[in-house]
């Protein structure tokens, strides 16, 4: 079993919504945590996340203004650090369209700091998150990911004798985070109409809580250079609408530049070398330090069908109206409405 007692954890974007997740779960779980670093370059969402975990009251808990374009900041910050969670990104679609050089810099040259960083300090463990996007991106933002992706499966080509370990999970939309659908449409749903994308588009769904609990599954059982993807439902745009807002106009505006109708988890390309692990798929290097067979006597781990793909459209478990309605008030935060 994972045991972060007496361990140091940096998290990268450790503001967002899931690195508050996260550090909500690690406090709660590991009450003797030996430190962990919230690292961002937003500092007042540092100064709001200190009002929810002042230091006072968690001593384990530092606040570490920095960028991850910044390769001599990461390096200090790596200092004394055993496991590291990289989840800054630049995520917003639109926006990395109209930015593209700011993209690259922060999602690929960030990625690639991390990887150095963590080589020349003692971190044992880096788990990065990627996003259902990169995989077969036709925008930026998913491109970026996953040549980011590529290079954290690549880094365990040039670990040499260290015993660190990187991974990547990959999981869809997080429920109630923020910049999602969810939000925007509760925020909308004041006006009387919602905006919708394509009344086909489907995406798929994932709590904070899962999205940290294959976190933290992929730091505990990592081996080096797996893609770990979780197993959840999916919904369709119109039943989101339909839960929150069954009263609302709907009005049709397009897809934005670079979104998709269905969403991709793995492709049929991928499935030469996924396999099943029950609770998740894993996508594993084409090239290890470690006994393919071994691994899979070690998970139980199940070949996947030649042409397998996972996605969004084609999924086979899939929430209802009435089950994102209970979902929506279980999970998501209601105190940002107006």
């Amino acid at each position: 079993m994972l045991d972060l007692n007496n361990k140091s954890i940096l998290i990268t974007g450790g503001t967002g919504s899931l690195g508050k997740e996260l550090t909500k779960t690690i406090l709660e779980k590991w009450p003797n945590v030996k430190r962990l670093v919230i690292y961002s370059r937003d500092e007042q969402k540092q100064f709001q996340m200190a009002q929810e975990f002042p230091e006072n009251k968690y001593k384990a808990i530092r606040y570490f203004i920095g960028d991850v374009r910044d390769f001599e900041r990461l390096k200090r910050a790596f200092n004394g650090i055993d496991f590291v969670i990289h989840a800054a990104a630049m995520k917003h679609v639109h926006i990395a369209e109209y930015n593209p050089d700011e993209c690259v810099k922060t999602n690929v040259g960030g990625a690639q700091n991390v990887i150095q960083a963590a080589l020349e300090t003692n971190v044992e463990n880096v788990v990065a998150l990627s996003t259902d996007k990169a995989c077969a991106p036709i925008n930026l933002y998913g491109a970026t990911k996953l040549t980011s992706d590529k290079l954290f499966v690549a880094a365990n080509n040039i670990r040499g004798q260290r015993k660190i370990k990187f991974s990547v999970v990959r999981y869809g939309n997080v429920m109630g985070s923020n910049g999602s659908v969810i939000p925007f449409f509760l925020n909308k749903r004041k006006e009387g109409v919602l905006p919708i994308t394509d009344p086909n588009m489907t995406r798929f769904n994932i709590s904070l809580k899962e999205g940290v609990d294959i976190v933290l599954y992929a730091l505990y059982s990592a081996w080096g250079g797996e893609l770990f993807v979780p197993k959840i439902p999916s919904y369709k745009i119109m039943d989101v609408a339909k839960a929150l807002a069954p009263d609302c106009e709907c009005k049709i505006v397009g897809i934005r530049p670079g979104e998709k109708i269905h969403e991709e988890m793995i492709t049929s390309s991928d499935s030469f070398t996924t396999y099943d692990l029950g609770r998740y798929y894993v996508i594993l290097p084409q090239v290890t330090d470690w006994s393919l067979a071994d691994y899979i006597k070690q998970f139980d781990a199940k070949k996947v069908k030649e042409g397998f793909n996972y996605s969004s459209g084609e999924n086979t478990e899939w929430e209802s109206v009435e089950s994102l309605r209970k979902l929506i008030k279980e999970h998501v935060d209601f105190s940002f409405r107006n």
